[in-house]
């Protein structure tokens, strides 16, 4: 009798667990929306970040918190409106659950105002990196898990000092990513003591930088160019032709794989240039170097990757992994209005190839940057070595809160 009981028990616990999970495994796919800048200026490295967010998902099988993941993709041109209605289909038409993205600083700043009128839905960032996007009156769905366009700057201002470079005119996109780099860099140039006599705003897009060259005064030790994609390329040939011949400091977005592998003489005068970046090609940890062999391995140059990959592929892949793991802690539930999610992303401490990444009160990363230089390998390749790394660099740029203020066109200013 107690044989049969026992037996029946067991039976009943096996068949519980079947319909268990049956039930579980009849959980309907998670959408996630990802939105990239595929037209425009910064077409190439929308691209690769795609394939750095795809990569965080095959990494898991497209499979996360034991539920399948379905990615919808939208495309930009870096234009913000353009940004918000791409991000209004997938949300509104394609009822996604997630979304990661947009690239670029003005877009983000626009997406993060979406955000808050979709309250159920999490927005995770792509790669956009301008400050006020999680600054100024942020918003509680809306997460960044990379850090932004002025941190990647720290450390680069005391970098072209110890060059010599005492007097520098700044070049840069008229728009908010730029203003943020622009002040990471000036706030600690000019408080060691340089002096930026110059600031050229071009606007995004632009293709003749004449009237901007014919600007650059003879007494500058070198050019702060803080320009991307085509806008970079463009401007380095339109130097070149007009004998440029200032040292270079790099903006992150200038001196990424995108950039160092356009085909074009003045691409070889790169060389030796400084800059500040979330990623540095050569950087050798352990973790950095298993993430570079897995882009290489499923996006290899002669499939359209790059010989290593860029900051979007980087800065991508990791807010998608973010995406992820958080799925993982809560085993894919998204009830309540996805509260348990928020919960687990805004305490989480996020495993990256670059290092740790934890998330302050407005959920903005506090990260790692790097102070590279450009060089070339033996088989003729441009890459990024690390000269120093500043690890836990916060939003303030460790500044006090009365002492800092957001970048602007006009500010800083240290004439």
């Amino acid at each position: 009798m107690n044989g049969r009981k026992a037996l029946v028990g067991a039976l009943s616990i096996a068949v519980a667990g079947a319909l268990s999970g049956a039930a579980f495994a009849q959980q309907p796919p998670i959408k996630i929306g990802l939105l990239a800048t595929l037209e425009g200026p910064f077409a190439a490295g929308g691209a690769d970040g795609m394939r750095g967010a795809e990569l965080a998902l095959k990494q898991k099988n497209g499979m996360a918190g034991g539920r399948q993941i379905v990615i919808i993709k939208a495309s930009s041109d870096a234009k913000p409106d353009v940004a918000v209605n791409a991000t209004r289909k997938l949300v509104e038409q394609d009822k996604v659950d997630i979304m990661v993205g947009p690239l670029s600083g003005g877009e983000g700043i626009a997406v993060k105002e979406y955000s808050k009128t979709q309250p159920t839905i999490t927005f995770i960032n792509g790669s956009s990196g301008a400050q006020a996007t999680t600054l100024v009156d942020p918003s509680p769905n809306f997460f960044r898990f990379n850090t932004e366009g002025a941190q990647w700057m720290v450390g680069l201002g005391k970098a072209t000092l110890a060059k010599g470079y005492k007097r520098a005119m700044v070049i840069a996109e008229d728009y908010a990513f730029p203003y943020s780099q622009v002040q990471g860099f000036m706030s600690e140039y000019c408080r060691l003591g340089g002096k930026v006599p110059v600031k050229a705003w071009v606007p995004l897009g632009g293709k003749d930088y004449s009237s901007v060259i014919a600007r650059i005064p003879k007494d500058v030790d070198a050019l702060v160019v803080v320009l991307g994609g085509a806008d970079a390329v463009n401007f380095l040939n339109q130097y070149e032709a007009a004998g440029g011949d200032k040292p270079l400091v790099g903006g992150s977005i200038t001196v990424s794989q995108d950039i160092l592998n356009y085909k074009g003489k003045r691409r070889d005068s790169l060389v030796g240039t400084i800059a500040g970046a979330p990623i540095a090609d050569a950087y050798d940890a352990p973790e950095f170097k298993a993430f570079v062999a897995d882009y290489q391995k499923n996006y290899p140059v002669s499939a359209g990757g790059y010989p290593s990959p860029s900051l979007f592929a980087l800065v991508y892949y990791i807010n998608m992994k973010a995406a992820l793991d958080g799925l993982d802690a809560v085993n894919g539930d998204l009830s309540g209005g996805q509260a348990k999610y928020r919960e687990a992303l805004a305490k989480m401490t996020l495993k990256t190839p670059v290092g740790d990444v934890k998330l302050d009160g407005n959920r903005q990363a506090i990260g790692t940057t790097f102070i590279t230089e450009v060089v070339k390998d033996a088989q003729g390749n441009l890459f990024n070595k690390v000269l120093s790394k500043v690890d836990g660099v916060d939003q303030l740029l460790g500044m006090k809160k009365e002492d800092f203020k957001i970048g602007s066109r006009d500010e800083p200013s240290c004439p």
